[in-house]
């Protein structure tokens, strides 16, 4: 009998449960279905950018600065056009401007307003969908704006890099720092080393065949190729020494005192003392004295000057 009572109320319990993910469901599935609609439209239902005129004359007008404007003069002038974002207008004009009978973004989810840029824009960003901006719950609205863009190139809601700032707090007081790459001042963006759009590395780096490539293609002079390479720039790169957005010690090392740097790989030198040679004691004197070519030399595999 217990065993009986036990069975209904879980019976129960999941006859609620399901009701409620039905319930939920619908409304997902009304909400998709509103968007979806403008997949299959027919063509009899779109009515031109210039009945979209007609109502949102202010919007239309600042459309003719815009990048997609250009698009919209392709194909005889039936390029891109409002309804290729926003579905065809025949209902939302009939319904004498229903806002539920036309594509409003900020009633759609992420994944629905991705889903629709991707339209167009899916072998730029053929990462998106894969990308922890778009894992965090992020859309591309989240950072573009096609009607009301703060930068003319990207169509960005902030420029760079106050745009980044607004998630990612913890690297801005970086930047301040005595020694870090002039992103504050202009001189670099973040977009200059991560791919914002999503990549096949840890923290949306770009990808390249030498991932030195990011770092070097700036500072050239640590490129290469050497004859005598130094293995830890090879192995784990450029941060391994560095930190890239900024540090309190000169050349953004990773460390204050440079033969503790080196001593994580080379222990035992810090031991070692050439006074015979008057150079004095290689725990007083930096590394890089001697060894200057630390990147890399072609005349000496100990990368002495």
């Amino acid at each position: 009998m217990r065993r009986f009572i036990t069975s209904m109320a879980c019976l129960l319990l999941l006859s609620g449960f399901a009701g409620t993910r039905l319930a939920l469901a619908a409304g997902e599935g009304q909400q998709a279905a509103t968007f979806q609609k403008g997949a299959t439209a027919n063509p009899a239902d779109y009515v031109g950018q210039e009945t979209c005129a007609t109502c949102h004359e202010e919007v239309a007008n600042k459309f003719g600065t815009n990048p997609h404007s250009r698009l919209a003069l392709e194909h005889g002038g039936k390029g891109v056009t409002c309804e290729s974002c926003h579905g065809p207008g025949k209902a939302h004009v009939e319904g004498g401007g229903d806002v539920t009978k036309i594509r409003r973004f900020d009633k759609l989810t992420p994944a629905q307003v991705s889903q629709t840029c991707l339209g167009c824009h899916a072998g730029t960003h053929p990462n998106f969908e894969r990308s922890p901006h778009a894992r965090a719950g992020l859309s591309c609205v989240s950072c573009h704006s096609v009607h009301e863009a703060k930068t003319d190139r990207f169509l960005l809601t902030a420029a760079q890099p106050q745009l980044c700032y607004k998630c990612h707090n913890d690297e801005k007081p970086m930047f301040d720092m005595p020694f870090h790459h002039p992103v504050n001042e202009g001189v670099v963006r973040c977009s200059d080393c991560h791919d914002v759009h999503g990549s096949f590395l840890p923290n949306n780096l770009r990808a390249t065949a030498d991932q030195n490539m990011i770092c070097t293609k700036c500072h050239m002079e640590t490129r290469g190729p050497y004859v005598y390479e130094h293995a830890p720039v090879k192995a784990e790169g450029c941060l391994g020494c560095h930190s890239p957005h900024g540090s309190q010690n000169a050349r953004m090392l990773n460390m204050p005192s440079i033969n503790t740097l080196c001593n994580q790989c080379h222990s035992p030198v810090s031991s070692h003392t050439v006074i015979g040679m008057g150079q004095g004691s290689s725990v007083l004197q930096p590394c890089t004295s001697c060894h200057t070519y630390i990147h890399g030399s072609n005349i000496n595999q100990a990368f002495l000057r």
